[in-house]
């Protein structure tokens, strides 16, 4: 699918916005990238989140020996994590070049044999010749793709037959609130068109005033796109969740919890993630 000038301007801004981010994200305490690759035995938070969701879906020896392809990979810790869980044949691909080249530097850092792939994640079937037993994607990646209809194909022609994708992400309802309950400011509803703001910070700790390219672009997706466009694209849905959980203190209110952080008890109880897990029929 060709894409027009204007979101091509859009996803441009974005990747000069990942790439500045990457610099940010890798000294942070957030990501502890040092502390991650002197314990080799360290999963992230965000693949233990992702596998308790995909735990059902697979085999009883998890995502051991299987194929594995992570879409919207970043710096890659998460990546890792997935070849430390006994993945094999990995894959990770990122929009952002400067993202990719830190990824590569963790992995070999690690000893981890990962196939790094830069890209528009709606387009990856396209760059890479090959199919994958599992496919993964989370923590704040659709956000930043304009449609996902092209996305969900795309995952479909990547999955082996009888292969499993998993989507956990920040649930759309957040994003209506601006990540600031309890006003609703912005869509939720997809097909709004492009949201753009200008950010000098990211949710790592203490970066405000660290990004150069402060420009961001992102597109709203309810539920009902996410899960129609991997039906449309051929893929079963098996299992739909909203989580009262998320992956990071997205705003003030947020308190710890074993996942990494929830609403405060008596707070009302609204979903901060989702997760859909599909498979391609065998």
């Amino acid at each position: 699918m060709a894409i027009d000038q204007q979101e091509a301007d859009a996803l441009a801004a974005n990747r000069a916005n990942w790439d500045d981010r990457a610099e940010v994200h890798v000294r942070s305490q957030m990501y502890d990238v040092a502390g991650f690759l002197a314990d080799p035995t360290d999963i992230s938070q965000v693949v233990r989140n992702d596998l308790e969701v995909l735990a059902p879906h697979l085999p009883a020896a998890g995502v051991r020996d299987r194929s594995l392809l992570h879409l919207q990979c970043h710096i890659g810790t998460d990546t890792v994590s997935w070849a430390r869980l006994g993945a094999r044949d990995v894959h990770g691909v990122d929009l952002s070049p400067n993202s990719l080249r830190h990824a590569a530097r963790i992995a070999a850092a690690d000893g981890s044999e990962i196939t790094w792939v830069e890209g528009d994640a709606r387009f990856a079937s396209s760059l890479i010749p090959r199919r994958f037993d599992t496919v993964v994607t989370s923590a704040g990646t659709i956000v930043w793709l304009p449609e996902l209809a092209n996305w969900a194909r795309s995952i479909h022609d990547l999955l082996e037959p009888g292969g499993v994708f998993l989507i956990r992400d920040d649930h759309p309802l957040l994003g209506a609130m601006d990540f600031e309950p309890w006003d609703i400011t912005d869509d939720y509803l997809s097909g709004g068109g492009t949201r753009t703001y200008d950010d000098s910070g990211t949710y790592t700790e203490d970066s405000a005033g660290q990004i150069a390219n402060t420009r961001n672009h992102e597109w709203r997706h309810d539920l009902s796109e996410v899960v129609n466009s991997l039906r449309q694209a051929g893929l079963v849905i098996e299992a739909l969740a909203e989580l009262p959980y998320m992956d990071w203190p997205a705003f003030p209110a947020l308190v710890p919890c074993p996942q990494g952080w929830a609403l405060p008890p008596g707070a009302p109880r609204i979903p901060l993630n989702f997760a859909v897990v599909a498979r391609r029929p065998g």
